[in-house]
């Protein structure tokens, strides 16, 4: 932020002694950037009021002390800033010397602040390796794309140059470990279309011990609702449903119903926001025949008719108009009602669930929706978390929607790849799980070949592209038979053990889980110098 600049009194005494008209001037409200040139020329400034009377003057000391100052509170900012993010974040010079090297830098990397600083960095890592490098050399950007950061770490990049008027003089570089996250996603690629075909085959031969079966992901948020959800459906209390478009709030509340009520049970369900006002009435309460022109001539029964005995599930609650608001809560609190057109009162019970995206408690406020019925309905309130606050679970999701969907339209899909599975994650997802099937949805009918493209994500999902140097972990694919392909994994893997451990054997094979001995007899095996 440009510095105002500081102003001394203008009649203090050391001012040439015939006045300050031959003196360079400047508006009152002039920047230290703006009075810099002008004191390369004169050792005093002149600050001008808007009538261009003068009211005081700066020097060369006066201008040094500022810079100074600015100098100290720049750094300042950035120390704090540097030692607040937990990401990894690593700023060289143009020498190619480390400037700043924070915690997550130190997480990840496992080397120290103090072992770096100063050095160039490609003495810790490899040329090819950096990013870093090549942002610093040509000035380019990089946003969102993974990176072989080592051979067993990945990590999502974010690399810009650091410029001074036209030359890059250093480069800054932020990045996410998704190592975790890959491996996860392979490990699931290799296990979801068996799991996805046990449990349809489950379903079709018996009826499920768990009624929260098709609802995916095993986050902590999610985990947490799931457990509210379950200690309410032990009671007979109305719940309300909070959560955004998509979510699943019906899934939630088919749980619920499963968990609560016989196998004979109506579960009822009522869109509110997809009945037009004037045909409200008679979809909640039913009709008797004749009782308006157009019905039909053997009466029609209501929704809350239909869910005798069982549960009346009413989603977007927050669309239903207020006159209706007033005869729903009466039928809550007595338990009768009157059909359309009908004199005899009729009696009904049922469980309530209600679901809304829409703040009620902001519709009482403003008078859009009863206070009465809002206390009535949420005895239990549920929030179901969007899909951006459990971003984990796209990985599960992503996996049992490309079967599922893969199965629908008979086109059979080998596997997702690391770059179209991290343009997922990284996705905000607004419209939640919905639109998560609907993303796959459209990625299986546009596959070729059973590859899945990235070009064919909706404009809306930001494409992640791995860089040039770095193959994805989820499509290398070896050669020859199966047990030559496992023999080279098998290699790759104790010659990384003995990297790590400095060639030290002994704590190689404690490291692996094994004895020296049999350390000794695979690396005989395989081919490895002893």
């Amino acid at each position: 932020m440009p510095r105002k600049l500081q102003l001394n009194d203008v009649m203090v005494p050391g001012l040439p002694a015939g006045g300050t008209e031959e003196l360079p001037t400047l508006p009152e409200n002039s920047v230290l950037d703006e009075v810099l040139p002008l004191l390369k020329r004169s050792e005093t400034v002149i600050a001008l009021d808007e009538s261009g009377s003068p009211i005081g003057y700066t020097d060369l000391k006066t201008a040094l002390d500022e810079i100074v100052l600015a100098y100290k509170k720049e750094k300042a900012y950035l120390e704090a800033i540097l030692q607040t993010i937990n990401d990894s974040c690593t700023v060289i010079d143009y020498e190619k010397r480390v400037v700043h090297w924070t915690e997550g830098a130190e997480r990840i990397f496992s080397v120290q602040e103090e072992e770096i600083l100063g050095k160039p960095i490609t003495d810790f890592f490899e040329a090819e390796h950096l990013e870093i490098l090549n942002t610093l050399e040509t000035g380019s950007s990089v946003r969102n794309q993974q990176h072989h950061a080592r051979e067993d770490l990945v990590v999502l990049i974010n690399s810009n140059p650091v410029r001074l008027e036209d030359r890059v003089i250093g480069a800054v570089v932020s990045e996410t470990d998704i190592t975790s996250q890959i491996r996860l996603n392979n490990e699931l690629h290799s296990t979801s279309e068996k799991l996805f075909r046990l449990e349809e085959q489950l379903r079709k031969t018996s009826p499920t011990d768990n009624p929260f079966s098709y609802i995916k992901g095993n986050s902590r948020a999610l985990k947490r609702t799931l457990e509210l959800t379950r200690k309410a459906a032990r009671t007979d209390a109305n719940i309300l449903i909070n959560g955004e478009s998509g979510v699943g709030k019906e899934l939630f509340a088919k749980a619920v119903h499963h968990l609560r009520e016989t196998d004979t049970a109506p579960f009822i369900a009522l869109n509110c926001g997809a009945i037009s006002e004037s045909l409200f009435e008679s979809e909640i309460f039913g009709y008797e025949k004749g009782a308006f022109s157009g019905a039909d001539s053997k009466g029609k029964k209501g929704k809350v008719e239909l869910a005798k005995g069982g549960t009346l599930f009413l989603d977007e609650i927050g669309e239903m108009p207020l006159e209706m608001q007033v005869k729903f809560l009466r039928v809550l609190q007595e338990k009768r009602f009157f059909r359309v057109g009908g004199a005899k009162e009729l009696d009904v019970d049922f469980r309530i669930i209600a679901a809304t995206n829409r703040d009620l408690k902001e519709l009482v406020d403003d008078g859009k929706f009863r206070e009465d019925l809002y206390y009535r309905l949420n005895v239990v309130n549920i929030k179901v978390p969007p899909l951006r606050e459990r971003i984990e679970d796209i990985i599960e999701l992503t996996h049992y929607f490309l079967y599922e969907i893969s199965m629908k339209y008979n086109r059979p899909i080998h596997g997702i790849s690391q770059e179209v599975m991290q343009s997922l994650m990284n996705h905000s997802w607004p419209g939640n799980v919905r639109e998560l099937h609907n993303v796959i949805e459209r990625l299986v009918i546009f596959s070729d070949h059973g590859e899945i493209r990235i070009d064919d994500l909706p404009p809306e999902i930001e494409q992640i592209h791995t860089s040039a140097q770095s193959p994805s972990l989820l499509q290398e694919k070896g050669s020859g038979t199966l047990n030559e392909q496992l023999g080279e994994y098998e290699k790759n893997i104790i010659l990384k053990e003995l990297k790590a451990a400095g060639g030290n054997k002994q704590q190689c094979a404690a490291n692996l889980g094994i004895t020296r001995a049999t350390l000794y007899n695979r690396m005989n095996k395989l081919g490895i110098e002893l």
